[in-house]
């Protein structure tokens, strides 16, 4: 008889926030459990919760995810363990500040976290995941990957990366069976606004999190590539997108355009 349980998801991000509620929604339809994150403690706090609550198996793999060390160790989680079909690709962090002074060192940890550790976990699981016949990959995004007016610093660029990697992966790897979803929340109420050194009460249209995890799912149910939940008229996005593709023609050209000249 075929297996059709939903197979384990490993979450990073998993202690609080959007991943702490990913784990509970995913749990709530039968999903084992690996959960990742840096505090051990809240691992453990929401791991018990989630096994009493929902009946599912759940692993804590505390790791620092700028490390590479203990990055590399949820690498080979991923790479060995089958029952992981779905990789939630959620932690991330802003940096206070703007550009103009930068702490680069503080930026780097914040490029090994937004950017290197969702290409390494994507990169540990897809080959794993081809073989098998299919997984799904669900990448925490932003809104600011297409307005990075509105927050200084390299955060925007950062999620400007994961929306284009989740399109990359989507287009090359989406017709051998593997479903990639790019999430692109706006606001939303999560500790890391005073990480960062900001309120969320100073912001205006906060959503809260199970709100926005929940549209997630919803768009991660009609298998969408790119899901906006605060976005109310999809046609805006659309439009983006045909304008976008109506230039790509125009590329390839041997010449600088006139306009240039």
């Amino acid at each position: 008889m075929t297996d059709t349980s939903p197979r384990a998801a490993l979450i990073t991000g998993a202690s609080s926030g959007i991943g702490a509620t990913y784990a509970e929604r995913l749990a709530r339809r039968g999903h084992d459990l690996v959960l990742v994150a840096r505090d051990r403690a809240r691992l453990e706090d929401n791991a018990a919760r989630l096994r009493a609550e929902a009946g599912v198996a759940v692993d804590v793999l505390p790791a620092d995810l700028t490390e590479p060390a203990e990055l590399a160790r949820v690498e080979a989680r991923l790479r060995e363990d089958r029952r992981i079909g779905l990789l939630v690709n959620n932690a991330g962090a802003a940096a206070p500040g703007g550009f103009a002074d930068p702490d680069l060192d503080a930026q780097d940890r914040l490029i090994r976290l937004n950017v290197t550790a969702v290409v390494r976990l994507a990169g540990a699981v897809v080959p794993r995941l081809l073989a098998e016949g299919g997984g799904a990959i669900v990448n925490i995004a932003s809104v600011l990957a297409v307005a990075p007016e509105i927050f200084p610093g390299i955060y925007p660029a950062t999620k400007s990366f994961v929306l284009t990697f989740s399109q990359a992966l989507q287009t090359e790897l989406g017709p051998r069976g593997l479903y990639v979803q790019a999430v692109l929340p706006a606001a939303t109420r999560t500790e890391i606004w005073e990480r960062s050194g900001r309120s969320v009460d100073e912001i205006v249209g906060v959503m809260e999190v199970g709100e926005l995890v929940d549209a997630a799912l919803v768009g991660f149910d009609r298998r969408e590539a790119i899901t906006i939940p605060p976005l109310p008229d999809e046609q805006q996005w659309e439009a983006l997108q045909a304008a976008r593709r109506a230039m790509l023609p125009n590329f390839r050209q041997e010449h600088a355009a006139a306009r240039y000249r």
